[in-house]
């Protein structure tokens, strides 16, 4: 059949370039990529606003078998991260494998023959042995839905969805939210602006980021002694992972990083007010903990403007509050982040064994997965950054990496079994690891009470793994068979 192929992959951002490099290092070279855009880089792609760059340092935020001595600083800009990509694929010859401009709209799991029928958004239609799903968490815009923005007569726009024609010079610019995407924002646009008025709902807890440039020395040692680099990621990993025990339940290093915040924002801020509006009411780590160095000092300009009070709606010049104060914008945009938690409303319609709709179970049970990688009624099918394996202190290439050694195990398994058969999680399997991960929250700061985007509508935690990433390795180093059934 043409368009047969042993395993398809959706999604060729960071997620799905991991699988394919492993797939491609273990010899398995019947795979195809589905890309939905006109070329690769998923979030990288996407987000092109002033600023925009990685808050993981660069020689972390890579594939580790694909070091780049000539990193320009120390944490990357989105420009360069795409390249960086653009390269790998290069390097590897991967293009031949990408499919672009295809949207799989809707895969079916065929018992009687152990596949997936995949269909895209023409109706083409696609037969794999194996689905890796690498669509990411982070590509779906949360624009709330604001009374009144349909009446605006400006501009307006979500930070991933930038208008690059707009001219921010002498402007009334409005930045709603105060996240990882408005914060890199916000200093760029600030020396332009005739005014920029940020509105906040919750303030950020805000650490150092100490970006700075790679000498040519560094990048030329980093190019001749190639294990000078592998030792520095070592050492930025494990730093990563020491600091983490701040999120899991060491108070000491909580309570460092509380002052270490605080120490930073009464230095850079110098009105007492703004500072009281920008101090946080949660402990550190509740919610994603930001990294900047110019995001605090841009509330020092005259022409930038903090607001706390909660928008009522939107106006045809500007926002309103709900005391009634009309803040004027020529354009509006929206840094309030993506839809991750609320993962059961993705785009794709999955259907696996005797008719389960993985949205409607995901729905009405919550989100959940085995180790976040495979989902018990879904055989064959595996997702790269599935519930609960993102992270709030290292890279998440990391635990793309931890993944793809569990499917490679996975695959091996299937791979003995008849040509017709699938692998399904048990059940009960499922269900207890899930227990005792949501159970691992006890004691964390993300058990602290805050609300944030971590949290799905019923407050549980369906986007972070609760441990640091060495746990995460061990948990997902080999697959135990007695968790799978052949169906």
């Amino acid at each position: 059949m043409q368009n047969q192929h042993y395993i398809g992959i959706i999604g060729a951002g960071f997620g799905g370039l991991t699988a394919a490099l492993r797939l491609q290092k273990e010899g398995l070279s019947d795979f195809i990529i589905f890309e939905r855009a006109d070329d690769l880089g998923g979030t990288w792609r996407d987000n092109i606003y002033p600023g925009c760059a990685c808050d993981v340092p660069s020689h972390l935020y890579s594939f580790k078998d694909e070091p780049n001595p000539n990193w320009t600083n120390v944490f990357a800009g989105q420009a360069e991260i795409w390249q960086y990509m653009k390269q790998v694929i290069q390097n590897h010859r991967l293009q031949p494998h990408i499919q672009y401009n295809t949207n799989i709209t809707k895969a079916v799991y065929r018992q009687e023959t152990g596949t997936w029928l995949l269909t895209d958004q023409n109706g083409k239609e696609y037969v794999v042995k194996m689905v890796i799903s690498a669509t990411g968490p982070l590509n779906r815009p949360n624009i709330p839905p604001i009374k009144g923005l349909a009446n605006f007569k400006g501009n307006w726009f979500h930070s991933s969805q930038w208008n690059n024609q707009c001219n921010w010079n002498g402007k009334k610019v409005a930045v709603i939210g105060t996240g990882a995407s408005a914060i890199q924002i916000v200093p760029q646009l600030a020396p332009s602006a005739l005014q920029l008025t940020v509105f906040q709902r919750s303030a950020a807890w805000i650490m150092p980021r100490r970006n700075r440039r790679y000498t040519q020395i560094e990048k030329t040692l980093f190019h001749y002694l190639p294990f000078l680099q592998t030792l520095n990621r070592e050492r930025i990993y494990w730093v990563a992972e020491l600091l983490g025990n701040n999120f899991t339940g060491n108070k000491l290093l909580n309570r460092l990083a509380t002052m270490q915040a605080l120490y930073k924002l009464k230095k850079e801020v110098k009105d007492p007010e703004t500072r009281k509006k920008l101090t946080p009411n949660y402990t550190i780590g509740c919610k994603r903990i930001l990294l900047s160095d110019d995001y605090l000092p841009a509330f020092n300009h005259p022409n930038v403007q903090l607001v706390t009070d909660s928008i009522d709606h939107i106006a045809e010049n500007g926002v309103v509050t709900k005391n009634g104060q009309l803040y004027e914008a020529d354009f509006i945009i929206f840094g309030t982040g993506f839809h991750a938690a609320d993962t059961a409303d993705f785009e794709v319609s999955i259907t696996g064994l005797n008719g389960r709709n993985l949205i409607e179970e995901w729905r009405n049970r919550g989100v959940e997965a085995y180790k976040g990688t495979t989902i018990s009624g879904f055989p064959n099918f595996a997702l790269i950054l599935g519930p609960n394996t993102g992270l709030g202190h290292n890279s998440v290439l990391h635990m793309m990496d931890s993944q793809m050694n569990y499917i490679m195990d996975y695959l091996h398994l299937l791979q003995k079994q008849t040509a017709n058969a699938g692998l399904n999680v048990k059940p009960d399997a499922q269900e207890l690891y899930n227990q005792k991960l949501q159970n691992m929250f006890a004691g964390t700061v993300w058990a602290s009470g805050c609300k944030s985007w971590y949290l799905d509508d019923s407050g549980k935690n369906t986007t972070l793994y609760p441990r640091l990433t060495v746990n995460y390795r061990k948990a997902t180093l080999h697959i135990n068979a007695a968790d799978y059934q052949v169906v």
